[in-house]
């Protein structure tokens, strides 16, 4: 009996050996590695905590942008245009400031909206952004939240 329990505990030992020595020890991706993976999508939107996606005309949030590693990003109007004399794509260059928590954009990739936008969250599959928004009645912070 006890022959039989030290040859479990033998076979339970190399089992577990072979399945730990198997973890590649995976790193976990970089931020320019996350937001070039794919293209992104509209979510929603919102701002002062009230989801505000119902005041964004469909036109734009078909929209799909694209990141890549050369540092353009590609924003492509989607299957509707808001003005069908518009490109269907524009290029902008795109870059990570202030340690990787914001995110700078040459041209308007979302709404009309350029410039500086502080990175909420970038996962593998959600890119969330806020950023200072000029309306009729001032300015307003809102964020923008896209999917994969």
């Amino acid at each position: 009996m006890l022959k039989l329990s030290l040859n479990l505990i033998t076979i339970i030992a190399f089992t577990t050996a072979i399945f730990t020595s198997c973890d590649k020890g995976e790193t976990a991706k970089t931020k320019t590695e996350l937001i070039t993976e794919s293209s992104w999508k509209f979510d929603h939107a919102t701002s002062m905590g009230f989801d505000v996606s119902s005041f964004i005309d469909a036109c734009i949030k078909d929209n799909i942008l694209t990141f890549s590693a050369n540092g353009t990003v590609t924003a492509d109007e989607g299957s509707t245009k808001c003005n069908s004399g518009d490109p269907q794509t524009q290029n902008f260059t795109w870059s990570f400031t202030t340690n990787e928590t914001v995110l700078s954009v040459s041209g308007a990739i979302f709404a009309g909206q350029s410039g500086n936008f502080t990175i909420l969250a970038l996962t593998e599959t959600s890119l969330a952004l806020e950023g200072t928004i000029s309306t009729s009645s001032g300015d307003v912070t809102g964020q923008i939240y896209f999917i994969h």
